[in-house]
């Protein structure tokens, strides 16, 4: 029976001082105004040279370096508990052609990294690090294209494919990323199209499913249905989301529903939902749940029992972020079930971005950074004891 009360577990891998530090850095983004002072004073704080600082703390945590050869210590580290890494480049917000052809090549740099090294069993892009974020609306949103932006969207559909392409060639599963509502129409189509593509024999292309929007579980259903009338097996990461705030302002100011569930319990609902079609669809699917939700993730671990689904079968894997919920992945590996840690990584100064929306998470997420200090806490207090 997996106990995520089990600390012992949760913290196998890290010393007293590293759990010490994770238990002043939750203590820290338990405080909404500090959270929100931080995202200020982040990019200061590297202006006015506090790198080192930054780099040993918050970064350390989430962060698995600055470069692909830097998070080679966190790859095996999480491999000696059975834990797999998903490489993220998570530089944001760029704009510029430059850019977007530097994301493309890291991508491609992550997939012949992880082709030799079976502790990454996932690889991983946004198409806004290939786009421009008014692009992706406009073609959303079906505008009428000028010709210059005609051979823009044919440069990033291209991008896509090759990325896809080379991760099928080389058997290496990809996830193309969720993002804001009115940009992923373009998102989705891209993910389909390659997916019927590249998912012929198995899930090698896997599209992102944000289940706090309401409209995602009738998608879900769609697209599994569209895979078998074409042929294809759909690629699933069920996730909760990461842009409420911002969906729920938007559809404010522009005066439109939003987007996002009524309440937690309705994301809840549709999250479990998903999970459930899922695995009554696994013979057709891989799917991924990335989720830091306890709930779900035991109900997956018991809809996988009640199916006779092995733990070790690669058509399935739990996600969580590094840093965080190591409490699920490490019990879950440990039980040995397929887990992989998604680590991001990037030049501090670019993945500053990602750090202050991880920040705002926690603090928004009723009672997520309680219970990762609950757990600290317990461990040390066990650890304490066995001194005595």
């Amino acid at each position: 029976m997996i106990s995520f009360d089990n600390t012992e577990n949760a913290f196998k891998a890290k010393t007293n001082s590293e759990l010490n530090r994770s238990y002043w850095l939750f203590k820290l983004i338990g405080n909404p105004l500090l959270v929100k002072a931080g995202a200020g004073l982040g990019p200061l704080a590297l202006n006015l040279g506090f790198k080192p600082l930054l780099k040993s703390t918050i970064f350390k945590q989430f962060v698995g370096g600055e470069n692909i050869q830097d998070c080679s210590e966190t790859i095996k580290e999480l491999a000696k508990y059975n834990i797999g890494t998903i490489l993220d480049y998570s530089v944001e917000g760029k704009e510029s052609e430059t850019d977007f052809e530097n994301c493309y090549k890291e991508t491609l740099e992550t997939i012949h990294k992880a082709k030799n090294d079976k502790h990454i069993p996932f690889c991983v892009f946004k198409v806004t690090g290939l786009a421009r974020f008014a692009l992706l609306e406009a073609v959303s949103a079906n505008r009428k294209l000028s010709d210059t932006e005609k051979e823009e969207w044919n440069r990033v559909k291209n991008r896509v494919k090759v990325i896809c392409e080379t991760a099928y060639q080389n058997n290496q599963r990809i996830f193309i990323d969720a993002e804001e509502s009115w940009i992923q129409k373009a998102i989705d189509d891209l993910a389909n199209e390659n997916m019927a593509m590249f998912n012929k024999t198995k899930a090698i292309v896997y599209n992102t499913f944000q289940l706090y929007r309401h409209d995602r579980i009738n998608f879900l259903r769609e697209t599994i249905q569209d895979g078998k009338t074409r042929g294809f097996h759909v690629g699933a990461k069920l996730v909760r989301g990461a842009y409420m705030e911002k969906e729920r302002n938007r559809a404010q100011e522009m005066n439109y529903t939003s987007p996002i569930q009524s309440d937690k319990e309705s994301s809840d609902h549709d999250y479990n939902e998903a999970l459930k079609l899922c695995v009554d669809n696994i013979s057709v699917m891989g799917v991924c749940a990335g989720t830091h939700n306890e709930s779900s993730s035991l109900l997956l671990v018991n809809l996988m029992k009640d199916k006779g689904i092995s733990p070790a079968d690669d058509r399935i894997f739990f996600s969580q972020l590094l840093g965080m919920s190591d409490h699920i992945s490490y019990n879950l590996s440990l039980n040995g079930y397929n887990v992989a840690k998604y680590v991001p990584y990037g030049p501090i100064k670019d993945v500053m971005p990602y750090l202050i929306r991880r920040a705002q998470e926690n603090t928004s997420v009723k009672g997520q950074t309680g219970r990762e200090l609950s757990l600290i806490m317990k461990e040390k207090a066990r650890r304490a004891s066995l001194k005595r």
